[in-house]
């Protein structure tokens, strides 16, 4: 069992319930291209469950443990076939990859929703100038899985991406005991690696030498 120095901070509060977060292409030219989106995160305090829907890719879940720090992600492919594929990101994060990312702590607090949250200005160099985030410093960062350099559970922030900056923001947090059953695999979906799954999305050719 291997659990993150950050995880096992001292004095963070344990969450358990809902955050729902708004997503936009932070250029404004470019929300017509691509529309807005949602991200919704439960949680039990050890066990995650996100789920994302783009236009591209359709609905998609994860189910994280936090401790064990190990995955499911549920796809449904061809509309018909289900699949979870696991994935042991102990191991998948054993490249040291450097971020790009770079943080400067700002004094006094923002509210937002509500709730007094800490600011960070972050820059990458893809944003044209830093971007202020929000994140409540009582919760772990570890509910969302990201950003090691902010020490807490981010409501505001920005993430690089291959089609551009997105937005992210708080939206919904409801504070509650989600049901088991949330965080379990279904049982019409079928446990795969993510070799299994690629060799099923991409067999190989089935013919013979010298055939065409």
């Amino acid at each position: 069992m291997c659990i993150s120095p950050t995880f096992g901070q001292k004095k963070k509060k344990p969450f358990t319930g809902m955050l729902e977060y708004n997503i936009v292409m932070r250029d404004t030219a470019l929300r017509k291209l691509v529309p807005a989106n949602a991200m919704r995160l439960y949680t039990n305090d050890t066990l995650t469950r996100m789920e994302n829907f783009s236009p591209q890719l359709g609905s998609q879940t994860t189910i994280r443990h936090m401790v064990l720090n190990k995955s499911y992600l549920l796809l449904t492919v061809q509309d018909t076939v289900n699949f979870a594929i696991k994935t042991d990101l102990n191991k998948a994060d054993t490249g040291q990859v450097i971020s790009k990312y770079t943080y400067e702590k700002k004094w006094f607090k923002k509210k937002h929703l509500g709730m007094r949250c800490n600011r960070m200005m972050v820059d990458h160099p893809d944003f044209e100038e830093p971007i202020e985030f929000l994140y409540l410093k009582k919760h772990s960062r570890e509910y969302l899985n990201n950003f090691e350099g902010i020490p807490g559970l981010l409501v505001k922030y920005s993430v690089v991406t291959p089609d551009g900056v997105l937005n992210y923001e708080l939206v919904q947090k409801r504070d509650y005991m989600p049901n088991r059953d949330l965080f379990g695999v279904p049982a019409d979906y079928r446990k795969v690696t993510f070799d299994e799954f690629m060799d099923f999305m991409f067999p190989s050719s089935q013919s013979g030498p010298g055939q065409n």
